[in-house]
């Protein structure tokens, strides 16, 4: 899997809506996880999206998730995602656009299996990098 980017966009709840509405426009397949998926079946965002992709067949990625209202900033709510399955690539990535920033999420070991991490670079953007662990 070669690396790839593609904009990271939150919603104050409605994510479920806006990526099958944009599955309409695109086209393609479309993954949703929610929260009590990932053991927060007791939460009040239990049925929210905690991760939505939309992958179209002209190549476009869209990602998606649901953030607590008072963490949602219409404006400021799209993030860029940096993911594929090269550790070394991504990683190097990650060192780069953290460095001089603030880490949010450390690069580490996730609870889904992944190797991700989220920070805010030194102009204000939010980064997510996320590599996928391949099964099998």
């Amino acid at each position: 899997m070669a690396s790839r980017l593609n904009p990271y966009i939150s919603f104050a709840g409605d994510a479920r809506q806006a990526l099958e509405f944009y599955k309409e426009v695109f086209g393609g397949t479309l993954k949703v996880n929610t929260y009590a998926e990932f053991g927060q079946q007791d939460s009040p965002m239990a049925d929210k999206i905690m991760h939505g992709m939309l992958e179209a067949p002209n190549g476009f990625t869209l990602m998606a998730a649901d953030t607590p209202s008072d963490d949602h900033n219409p404006g400021n709510n799209i993030s860029v995602s940096l993911s594929g399955d090269d550790d070394a690539e991504l990683r190097g990535y990650w060192e780069k656009l953290s460095a001089g920033g603030q880490v949010s999420v450390p690069f580490e070991k996730q609870m889904w299996g992944d190797v991700f991490g989220m920070c805010t670079d030194r102009f204000g953007i939010t980064w997510m990098v996320d590599v996928v662990m391949q099964e099998g």
